[in-house]
């Protein structure tokens, strides 16, 4: 009678969360009680490595889907904002943001030094009952084949409580002497639905679905006009998704080179944490954002990204942002 009723009493206790992963070839998904949630995505057709979609609890993608897939009403712009991807314009002269293949074959992009990042080694893929783990090693790799950097990256991706939550960890190492230039295409970035774009932020900007979104800062900076360029411990993406009210939060950590960063945020749904674009978001006014790497040394970034309802005030997100960055 014991066992039996240990049995009947399993039967109506609610699943324990947990995250899967699943290794395929050049990619790796991640669901979450039992529900897709992002797939990692690498290999040599591929000119970054990206996560595509990020999904809210209930399954609602806040990333766009250009130009993996196409959506009637999407934006179709800048084809090189993979949902999400970590890269930078000038590396030793070598574009790695606006990477696209088929770049090579336009007129008008096709002087420009471009280089690709290609994952060499997934090292773990582990999911499990509280959180799920991807590390891999990536090449910096340019046009001419010198390859300029390592990346070593691990993500985090937990389970349970309110809202979708992935830590990044990213360390580049220098393969030989080594420039990040001052450009504001960089560095950690995220491409979010069309429903999340401003209203009005694009000529032409398809009626349906429609545009309901708002960045918001840590500093109460609101809109493109009061975000871009700005400094900010973080910054939020929230509107409302196939009727829903959804947002996608970036948190910069204490730590961080140059913390806290500048934010290369457009009301057309881009949002990048940049700490090398330093002369372009002050108009010169704060100095030359370079840096420079001599072989073997390193540089160290570590991000939160939060998948919440409602908007950043709803969400709480500077008191989730202050528990974070205590814990730093």
């Amino acid at each position: 009678m014991h066992k039996l009723l240990a049995l009947s009493l399993l039967a109506v206790l609610p699943a324990v969360s947990q995250v899967k992963i699943t290794q395929g070839k050049n990619e790796i998904g991640v669901e979450i009680d039992g529900k897709p949630y992002t797939t990692f995505f690498y290999g040599p057709d591929v000119p970054k490595p990206y996560l595509y979609p990020l999904r809210a609890p209930s399954g609602i993608s806040v990333t766009r889907s250009f130009p993996m897939d196409k959506v009637a009403g999407e934006s179709t712009d800048h084809p090189h904002h993979r949902s999400m991807w970590f890269a930078h314009d000038s590396v030793n002269g070598f574009d790695y943001w606006n990477n696209e293949f088929a770049y090579d074959t336009e007129p008008r992009q096709a002087k420009v030094k471009r280089g690709h990042i290609f994952v060499t080694k997934v090292e773990k893929a582990q999911g499990g009952a509280k959180t799920g783990e991807i590390d891999e090693t990536s090449e910096w790799k340019q046009s001419d084949g010198v390859v300029a950097l390592t990346e070593d990256r691990k993500m985090i991706f937990h389970a349970g409580g309110p809202n979708r939550v992935i830590d990044f960890d990213f360390t580049l190492t220098a393969k030989e002497p080594v420039t990040f230039g001052d450009g504001k295409d960089g560095v950690f970035g995220i491409r979010v639905a069309s429903e999340l774009e401003e209203p009005g932020s694009q000529k032409n900007q398809p009626a349906e679905p429609k545009r309901t979104g708002l960045m918001v800062n840590a500093q109460g900076g609101k809109s493109e006009a009061e975000c871009w360029g700005k400094r900010s411990e973080w910054m939020d993406y929230s509107g409302t998704v196939q009727g829903q009210k959804v947002g996608v939060a970036i948190f910069d950590t204490p730590g961080n080179p140059r913390y806290p960063t500048y934010w290369h945020a457009r009301g057309y749904g881009l949002f990048a944490n940049n700490i090398f674009g330093v002369k372009q978001f002050t108009k010169g006014a704060g100095g030359d954002g370079s840096m420079t790497l001599k072989p073997g040394e390193t540089l160290h970034f570590a991000y939160r990204v939060v998948i919440h309802s409602g908007d950043a005030d709803s969400a709480h997100l500077a008191d989730l942002y202050k528990e974070y960055a205590s814990k730093k």
